[in-house]
């Protein structure tokens, strides 16, 4: 494994204060911290992010960043309350569980 860059213990780091119940895209991610992209921070999350809370990123549409780990999304969103979109039940309903990194919804 290539050694932990700069950007990803920032990554990491931030991945780590999203509160229980809420989310962030790769792309909120990335504009939070003011560099890369959201495919910098899928990489970063692919390589090193087993020892976070990786379920509490997401696609900018609400599905589960690991697809391959749908049951284990589904099942930490619930138990953290996280909200779900009506129907698909799948999917975070980004209107109520976006973070914005410092606190309540990001707007």
């Amino acid at each position: 494994m290539e050694p932990l860059s700069p950007f990803a213990e920032r990554v990491l780091d931030l991945v780590e204060r999203i509160p229980p119940g809420k989310v962030m895209a790769y792309g909120d991610i990335a504009e939070y911290l003011g560099e890369g992209g959201p495919r910098q921070v899928g990489k970063v999350m692919s390589t090193w992010g087993g020892g976070v809370p990786w379920w509490r990123v997401v696609h900018a549409d609400g599905s589960g960043a690991a697809p391959d780990h749908l049951q284990r999304c589904l099942a930490h969103w619930r138990e953290e309350g996280t909200p779900l979109r009506a129907g698909s039940g799948e999917r975070v309903d980004m209107r109520l569980a976006r973070w914005d990194g410092r606190s309540g919804d990001f707007q």
